[in-house]
Formats: structure tokens, sequence, C-alpha cells
């Protein structure tokens, strides 16, 4: 069949055949392929530009208007990648010796906010006692949380705490001092301040360990004296939380962003907060801002007289 340069809809239409004969791609492919093939057909026709002719000026002026109008990267980054598939085509049959759509690229994705407690339902949590459960097992679940929570630890180096310093210990409790030291990502030893009612849930659960313990050295461990894993620690957890009445089951990574987001909130030090999360860059500290940030709105909307002629963030038009 003879391709003209100039043909749009014959264009389009040939290299669909190709990608549902010669690279039998399935029906529900072929279809999204139209319609984005038919998107750009009409973006063409708008600036009177032939197919073969569109540049990556006109290319980055679409995805601009797609994002202005509310499509998601995802979904531009879709589209983009049947128009790439299209136009590598056209190359590779002599009809263009550019590819327009090479070095577009669709908008980044935002990167979701962590998820943190409210400050009322982080302190719930830790403060929720389990009546019917075996009190050893309450009493552990509870300093779990605690040093979850009060210290920002990642689950990592909760479980790799032993219950005293050794030269093998990933880490431990100086409980004089108020301090933990655990081994961090990167191997990296840190210390981090540990509160008074961690401390006071310690102190009981040591007590109760001493029932249960074996040879391990873990500070946390079960009913038959073994070092927790991570997953038992998650599902001891996500049950607590559900107990204690909260709308989200909380996980342990959780419990550490709500440590930093509520540091944040009441000092403002961001650099402390890099620190107390053993965080070698503070770019990785710095989205903590934004959940600060974010807190400081809802209390502005609350609290403040003309908070209701804010706009909401929306998009613009035109």
């Amino acid at each position: 069949m003879t391709l003209s340069r100039h043909d749009d809809a014959g264009l389009v239409q040939a290299y669909l055949d190709h990608v549902r004969v010669e690279k039998r791609l399935a029906e529900r492919t072929v279809a999204l392929y139209t319609i984005d093939l038919n998107r750009l057909r009409q973006h063409a026709q708008e600036a009177a530009v032939a197919l073969v002719d569109v540049q990556p000026t006109h290319l980055r002026r679409w995805v601009a208007q797609m994002n202005s109008q509310g499509r998601t990267p995802r979904g531009i980054a879709l589209i983009l990648s049947g128009w790439r598939g299209f136009y590598t085509w056209l190359v590779r049959q002599g009809l263009i010796d550019h590819h327009p759509v090479q070095d577009v690229r669709s908008p980044k994705v935002g990167k979701p906010l962590p998820k943190a407690l409210p400050v009322d339902e982080a302190v719930r949590l830790a403060e929720h006692q389990q009546a019917d459960d075996d009190p050893a097992l309450e009493a552990r679940d509870a300093c779990i949380t605690e040093l979850l929570y009060g210290c920002g630890l990642r689950i990592g180096e909760l479980v790799g705490l032993d219950v005293a310093a050794s030269v093998t210990a990933r880490g431990w409790i100086d409980r004089e001092a108020g301090e933990a030291f655990v081994l961090g990502k990167g191997a990296k030893r840190r210390s981090v301040p540990v509160g008074r009612a961690a401390l006071a849930a310690l102190d009981r659960w040591l007590l109760a360990r001493s029932a249960w313990a074996g040879n391990d050295p873990a500070l946390f461990i079960g009913d038959r004296g073994q070092r927790l894993t991570p997953q038992h620690i998650r599902v001891r957890l996500k049950r607590r939380s559900l107990m204690a009445g909260l709308a989200t089951p909380v996980h342990p990574h959780m419990l550490r962003h709500s440590f930093a987001s509520h540091v944040l909130q009441s000092s403002g030090d961001l650099r402390a907060v890099q620190e107390l999360l053993g965080h070698a860059n503070i770019s990785t500290t710095q989205v903590y801002t934004r959940l600060d940030f974010q807190h400081l709105a809802q209390v502005y909307d609350a609290a403040h007289p003309r908070a209701q002629s804010r706009k909401p963030p929306g998009r613009s038009r035109g």
C-alpha cells in the first residue's frame, strides 16, 4: 500500500492496521491507540499542521494543555507513549526523518505525602490498653508503639534492639541516659532521645519479658523467646490501631512519619528532625515541611474568620 505523507487519516489507519495485524496487539490496546491518535490529529488540525510536520514545540504545548485540563501525569505519559510509537513507525517507513516525541516528557508525578496520624490519634494509640490481652503481650505492644512514635525508629532499627549493649548488638537502650542507640541505613549509628512515657513502657515490658526470656538477647521477643520479625510487629500494630478505634490501620512507618511531623510542627527545626530520623540528606526530610504546611492550612481554615474567602486550589482556564 502506498502511503501519502499528507493523508493524516490514512497514516493513522495504516499504523493501527500495523499494530493490530503485525504486532498482534490486543483489541483493547488498539482501541486506546485509536483514541490517542485521533486526539493527536485533532491537535494537529487545530494548529493547521500535518502530522508529518509536527514539531516538539507543538507536542509540548499540547502536553501543557492536557495538564491544565486536569489530565494526570500518568495519563499524559500513556498518551505520549502511543504517539511515540506512531512516530517511530513513520521514521521506519521513511516518511519523516525526525522524531518529534523522542525528547518530550510528561509532567512529573508528584511524590505522595507520607501518611501521618493527627496528634490526638497518635496519643490515643500509644495510651491504649487492651484489657483482654495477655498482660505481657500488652506491655510489649505498648512499648513497641511508644518507641516507634516517641523515637521515630525504623522498624528494622526497632527489631534490631537488644536488651543490653554488647559488641554484637545492633542497637540498645541506655535506660539511665534516656537514649536509644540504633544502627540505621548505610550501617550508620545514631542516638535518639527516649521520652519518659517510652521509658516507663520499657520498664513494664522488661518486667513482663523476664517470664519469657530465653537465650535470645533481643529486646522484643515472642512467647517462645525468639526475636520478633518486622511482619509480626506490623500485624500486632495494625491490630492495636483497630482496637484503639482509629479510622486508619497503622503501620510502623506511619508512626515514624507522625514523629517527624509532630516534632517539626512544634519546633520548626528541620535540621534537628533530620538528625533524629538519621537522614543523610536534608532533602529527604523536607517532605515533612509539606505536612507541616498542610497542618497549618487546616488550622487556618478552621479558625480564621476570613478563611472561607480562601479559594481552594484549582486549575486555571485558558
